[in-house]
This record gives C-alpha cells, sequence and structure tokens, in this order.
C-alpha cells in the first residue's frame, strides 16, 4: 500500500470515529435528559465534552486499562443502554465496555451483557433535596455550576437559594450573575445566567435561584419562598463548631447542614473513605473536611489497608487563597501578609491530623505542613510514609491502580500515567486525589514511600462536597462502576 493510500484510508478512519463520537455524544444527551441516567468513562465526566475530548477520555480509558476501548464499543453499550427501562443512574461506560471484552464469548450482543449487568439497577423512587448555598465565594460558586449544569429534571439536589450579606439591587445581582457566568481558572459557565431584580433572584438555565440576604441564619424564614427541609450548606467559613451551625437549624425550612471546612464537634466526613459511618438520619450537621483532607485521605486508606503506615510526614504545596495578601500587607499571620502572587509562603495545615478522624488507625502518626506558592488553582500534596509492609515502585502503582478500578474509592482516586503532569493539567478534575503514578518513590529497603497526589483544590473539593450531600440528602442514585 503506497504512503497516500494509507493516508487516505487513516483519514477515512478519522472521520468514522468523529461520526461515531457524535451520535455517543447524542446518546449521553439523550439518556441524560431523558432517562436522568448519567455516563461517564472511568469516572470522567462526559456530559458537554466535545468530539476531541471523547476521543481523548477513550485514548486514556484504554491506557489505563491496557485493553482497546474503542468509540465503536461505546456506541454500542450506549444503544443497549438506552433499550433498558433503568431508574435514574449513573453508570460507567469504560467499565462496562472493558468488562464486555474480557466476557463477550459469554453474550450473544451487547444487549444481553447489558441487561445482565444492570439486572439489580434500584427502582427505588428518590425524593429530590432543596439545597441553600449559604456564602457565594469560590466554592459556592463552583457548586452553583454543577449543581445547575447537572440538574436535568431535578430528582437529586435543587438549588433554591443563595444567601450573602449586604443589599441586592440591580448592580449587585449583576456582579453576582458575571462571576458565576465567567471564571478566570474554571472558565466560563457552560449555561445561561440572567438576573431578575423584581424577584431577587438569579435565572440560571432558565430555573429561579433566589438571593436571600440576612446577616444571621436564624433569622431566615426559607418557607416564605416555598422551601422546606432543605439541605443548607456553608460555604462562608465563618461559623466552624456545632453551636454556630446550629444555628442554621434555627431557622424556618431547613433540616440539615454541611460545611464546606473542617468542623469542631461534629463528624469530619470525606466522602468514599467514612461517609457510611455516619447516619444522616441521626445526624443533622456535617463537615466535609478540607480539600486537602479529601485528596490524601483516599490515598492514604489504601496504602494503609495494603502495606500499613508506621509513620509520615505530609507536605502539601498548594495554591494561594483568598485569605493570603494580593501585595504585603498586615495579616494575623505573619507569612501569610506577604504578596501571595510573588512567593513561595510557608504556613500551617491540619490535614495531617484531621486524616485521624477519618481513619482513626493513623491517629498520631503523620505530620503536616504546607507551602503557599504562585498559582491561583492546583496543589500538590507529598507524603513521605514509613511501610510496615516492603514494597517496590510497581508494587505500590499496581495497589493504587486497583483501587482507582475498582472499589470503594473509584470516585476518589484518579490514576495518572501521564510521564509530565504540572498543575495546570489537573484543574477541572473531578476526582479529590489525582495519583501521579510516575513520581512514585520507593526506598531501596522497600519501606519508604514517597507519593505524589495532585488535586484540584476548587474543583475537586466542590465534587466531594456534593457526593457528601447526595448522601446527606439521600438521593444517591444506583452506580455501576
Amino acid at each position: 500500500m503506497s504512503f497516500n493510500e494509507t493516508y487516505e484510508k487513516e483519514l477515512a478512519f478519522q472521520a468514522d470515529r468523529r461520526r461515531a463520537s457524535v451520535e455517543f455524544i447524542k446518546s449521553i444527551s439523550d439518556l441524560w435528559y431523558d432517562k436522568s441516567i448519567e455516563l461517564v468513562l472511568f469516572r470522567n465526566q462526559l456530559i458537554d465534552k466535545n468530539v476531541s475530548e471523547i476521543l481523548n477520555l477513550h485514548e486514556y480509558a484504554g491506557e489505563f486499562v491496557q485493553k482497546p476501548i474503542s468509540i465503536f464499543d461505546s456506541v454500542e453499550i450506549a444503544h443497549a443502554i438506552k433499550d433498558l427501562d433503568l431508574p435514574p443512574s449513573k453508570l460507567d461506560i469504560g467499565k462496562l465496555t472493558y468488562e464486555y471484552h474480557l466476557e463477550d464469548d459469554n453474550y450473544n450482543d451487547a444487549s444481553a451483557f447489558v441487561l445482565d449487568k444492570l439486572k439489580n439497577a434500584n427502582i427505588e423512587e428518590i425524593e429530590p433535596k432543596e439545597v441553600i448555598l449559604y456564602g457565594f465565594g469560590r466554592i459556592g460558586r463552583l457548586l452553583a455550576r454543577e449543581l445547575m449544569a447537572k440538574t436535568c429534571k431535578g430528582s437529586q439536589l435543587r438549588l433554591r437559594a443563595i444567601v450573602t450579606r449586604g443589599k441586592i439591587d440591580q448592580t449587585v445581582l449583576e456582579k453576582r450573575a458575571s462571576l458565576l457566568k465567567s471564571d478566570s481558572v474554571h472558565g466560563d459557565f457552560s449555561g445561561t445566567v440572567a438576573t431578575d431584580l423584581e424577584n431577587s433572584a438569579l435565572l440560571i438555565n432558565g430555573t429561579t435561584v433566589h438571593m436571600i440576604t440576612a446577616n444571621a441564619p436564624e433569622d431566615i424564614d426559607y418557607t416564605q419562598y416555598g422551601i422546606n427541609d432543605a439541605l443548607v450548606i456553608d460555604n462562608t467559613g465563618a461559623f466552624r463548631d456545632k453551636e454556630a451551625l446550629s444555628r442554621h437549624l434555627a431557622g424556618k425550612g431547613v433540616d440539615k447542614v454541611l460545611l464546606t471546612a473542617p468542623g469542631k464537634g461534629i463528624p469530619n466526613i470525606v466522602h468514599g473513605v467514612n461517609h457510611l459511618e455516619n447516619n444522616p438520619d441521626e445526624i443533622d450537621i456535617f463537615s466535609a473536611a478540607s480539600c486537602t483532607t479529601n485528596a490524601i485521605t483516599p490515598i492514604l486508606k489504601a496504602v494503609e489497608d495494603s502495606f500499613g503506615v508506621a509513620s509520615g510526614h505530609l507536605e502539601t504545596i498548594h495554591a494561594y487563597t483568598n485569605d493570603q495578601n494580593l501585595v504585603d500587607n498586615m495579616h494575623k499571620k505573619y507569612r501569610r501578609g506577604r504578596a501571595a502572587a510573588l512567593n513561595m509562603v510557608i504556613t500551617e495545615t491540619g490535614a495531617g491530623k484531621a486524616v485521624s478522624k477519618a481513619l482513626p488507625s493513623l491517629e498520631g502518626k503523620l505530620t503536616s505542613n504546607a507551602i503557599r506558592v504562585p498559582v491561583p488553582n492546583g496543589s500538590l500534596a507529598i507524603l513521605n510514609l514509613e511501610l510496615e509492609k516492603e514494597t517496590t515502585a510497581d508494587g505500590m502503582n499496581a495497589i493504587m491502580k486497583k483501587y482507582a478500578l475498582e472499589g470503594d474509592l473509584v470516585e476518589q482516586i484518579k490514576y495518572s500515567l501521564d510521564n509530565e503532569l504540572v498543575s495546570s493539567d489537573i484543574v477541572g478534575s473531578s476526582a479529590p486525589s489525582i495519583y501521579d503514578s510516575k513520581a512514585t518513590i520507593i526506598r531501596t529497603d522497600g519501606k519508604n514511600a514517597v507519593l505524589y497526589v495532585w488535586y484540584d483544590n476548587e474543583y475537586g473539593y466542590s465534587h466531594q462536597v456534593i457526593r457528601l450531600a447526595k448522601y446527606i440528602a439521600k438521593v444517591r442514585r444506583y452506580t455501576y462502576y
């Protein structure tokens, strides 16, 4: 075959792949908007992805499981899913395709395979939960984006109101809308945002979200907005203990509270690790811990369960935050007063101690510190661990890959195969822990491990908050991971 003939064949194949991707995107949308069934590809989101992004995710999937995961297989599996009568679900089509390849001798076609795999899908009705965002900063706006982008038919979490301080007029509404629509780190919101001054509301994707002003949470009557038994997600950082957070429950229309920071006197939860130990029927106030705690705890659980952790030190190389000064100025913390975008700043983190709230076996075993660096988002935790059992770099990586592929932490751990991974590459990842397999270091005696864990300290953490919110609200769909 000549060079030109080969080239023409490659062009034809590429056109077929892209055409199949378009068909796949349509199936994703049909399943989501018609049946509230969300497809993901090894936990990577597929909704609102374009053709090139879909193909790149398939390339990653094939490399991840070391088996061909083609777009043509995904189309076949997606069509089989569409033909079934399934409840609202979240299905990993990458895992389904991988298993289909392993078991295709046992089935006549993809429909028979999918029917068998999903035959136990729970068909219980989900009662939607109304959500109030108390605060509208970095995390609050990302939560609003994700909640509204994934509202679909509103069968899970429904964002009904946002509470801020100060007066609400047209200028304030427009500024709030602008900050929601445009983000210097995460780009434009893939939806519409308009203002409704008459009702003091934002219209997000055409849906009314009330903007409420208040200085004290106990003074708010949410029922006057038609909101009842709501979950308040407090992302202000102003209320950190049980007594202060209980003020939300004194308002009308609230029955659960979730803090997006470490809390005192309340359960600190890393979803996927210890959420099942805390029953929302018995507990009203929860904490989603910190972004760093959510990044390191899943990895530490995998290491603790597989090798045992004798002791260790965590150093987080963290993006600067709004708590730091833009230019040198007075601050209650000495070093945080120095210009955030010009300096590496040593500061403290409580993540080392906080891990033990989710993993009691690590109590007193970890020290921790932090260095804030001049990037606006995207952080790196370095875990230096003394192990109880010997291993190798390949052995450690094999364990992490296993946890990323199956089990209770598949939503939390993403296994990176990238030789050149840098902080900007992980911005926008919904996993709170991105394990850098290429950076793993194991001492020659096999008893010390240095692990590198990347995390989007805004977006990845926000997804952990939403996962926990769904658990608290009891609106988790049937999942196949």
